[in-house]
């Protein structure tokens, strides 16, 4: 896998795959086979819940309402291209957002949680190059401005990023950022990667002790889940942390982005004008989010140790296959609002982040005009785990737009998008890694969002400059 946009797990080939005859499973039916659509689920609809997203952005299409979508700052390398910022190049943020907000039935794109809002924070790019470092920052971001809107406060972190890296979790940095938002409130929900069931272990930060890791499930084309057998795709684990419960995930019909990297890339996955099939445990992570959403909206004081018992011991056993020998669950929303568990609290050994952040990282690495990132360096230069991790800890990672010192974002919410409400954006000028000292790139000036559609343009053929990204996974 040399370039981004075909990680480790093969992403990219699951949206081929995806693209079969099969019509692929509405959200409406996703509804019914979670248990969101009983007498006693049907009316929630996530009013009161803000899920944060960290992911490759979400675009205007028809399906998502601009007053229940939120930017945050775009930390990505495309923030650079004034043009792009905030927008899914990509394509497959904006699906994970239609799973869980969409709000248009008509057209088939009536997620799980409508009424929810979501905050988007994006870090992949068209290709879906994105470090370590980035995505600990969004993390940091997500913590430090959790309550910003008190209606709809940020209860939920939907995460479908795998590192791979395999670093132990009681010093890594990616896990103690994780844990720093568990700890503070919101429910993180992870992917647990795309590399097969034989691959023996979960993506990080799936493998946080902490997170609730979730699998993606196949529903056979039925609305029960008496069939379902666990996806192959799904990564589990030979020891230490495993899935802990599974969610629908194979060619899912949610929200199409014309012109994004997949919809190039993948156009027999397309259904119509608005829709796109698409699979993964990204799919299955969204479809949890939502549901997480639901279940705290209906009883808001849970804690998140508390929501992800009542997810996983509410749900409904595989009857059928490997998952079935594991002891796995799929979610039923249904079950879990009348479960009452003995509650017990997790207690595991916490991280401290003081670890090497190229462990985290992995073999998960950016490349930018030949140089590439690796060692203790953010895309900034050098970074100190252990001076990262005090300030995180005490929620003064971030002051205003700037991320342990350095320029990522505008100071507040000045900007302005598509978007309901928008974290201004900002010019990087602290030198990258490869030392070039500019990070702007002439070659996306020809391309940008106007009047609600992709200008032309082959998305699949343009890059980030000559940056290639291996090993890693949006799963």
């Amino acid at each position: 896998m040399a370039q981004v946009g075909t990680p480790a797990g093969g992403f990219a080939s699951l949206w081929n795959g995806s693209a079969g005859s099969s019509p692929g499973t509405s959200l409406a039916d996703i509804r019914t086979i979670v248990g969101a659509n009983t007498a006693t689920t049907a009316h929630l609809d996530g009013t009161g819940i803000g899920i944060a997203i960290i992911d490759t952005g979400v675009v205007p299409v028809p399906g998502l309402p601009a007053n229940r979508i939120v930017n945050g700052p775009d930390l990505s390398f495309e923030s650079q291209a004034t043009n792009l910022r905030w927008l899914d190049t990509y394509g497959h943020g904006t699906h994970l957002a239609g799973v869980i907000v969409g709000d248009d039935a008509t057209s088939g794109s009536l997620g799980l949680a409508p009424k929810a809002k979501l905050t988007s924070v994006k870090v992949g790019t068209a290709n879906g190059a994105v470090d370590v470092s980035q995505v600990i920052a969004a993390v940091d971001w997500v913590v430090a401005n959790r309550n910003h809107d008190p209606s709809h406060p940020i209860r939920v972190l939907n995460l479908a990023y795998g590192s791979a890296g395999n670093p132990a979790f009681w010093t890594d940095p990616l896990h103690f950022a994780v844990e720093q938002a568990w700890h503070a409130g919101i429910v993180v929900v992870a992917a647990a990667g795309n590399d097969g069931n034989g691959f023996g272990r979960l993506d990080n930060p799936a493998a946080n002790p902490y997170v609730l890791a979730v699998g993606a499930s196949l529903t056979k084309g039925t609305l029960t889940t008496a069939d379902d057998e666990l996806a192959p795709f799904t990564n589990l684990a030979n020891a230490g942390k495993q899935v802990e419960v599974l969610a629908p995930g194979e060619s899912v019909l949610s929200l199409r982005n014309p012109g994004s990297n997949v919809d190039n890339s993948y156009p027999g996955a397309r259904v119509g004008t608005t829709l796109f099939r698409g699979t993964g445990t990204s799919q299955a992570v969204a479809v949890t989010s939502a549901t997480a959403a639901l279940l705290l909206q209906s009883k808001p004081w849970l804690t998140p140790d508390q929501v992800k018992q009542v997810l996983v011991e509410s749900g409904t056993f595989l009857p059928n296959g490997p998952g079935a020998n594991f002891g796995l669950r799929t979610l039923n929303l249904h079950a879990a609002l009348g479960y009452s568990p003995v509650w017990y609290p997790q207690q595991w050994t916490r991280s401290d982040g003081t670890g090497p952040i190229d462990t985290s990282r992995g073999t998960s690495r950016v490349v930018r005009n030949g140089v590439t990132l690796d060692g203790e360096r953010s895309i900034f230069g050098t970074f100190s785990s252990s001076g990262w991790a005090g300030q995180s800890a005490a929620r003064t990672a971030w002051s205003g737009g700037l991320w342990l010192g350095h320029r990522m974002a505008g100071d507040g919410w000045t900007g302005s998008s598509w978007a309901s409400q928008t974290w201004a954006g900002a010019t990087w000028t602290s030198p990258s890694w490869d030392g070039s000292g500019s990070w702007t790139d002439p070659a996306w000036s020809s391309h940008f969002w106007s009047t609600g559609a992709w200008t032309p343009g082959d998305w699949g053929s343009h890059f980030w400059s000559t940056d290639s990204w291996a090993s890693a996974c949006w799963c």
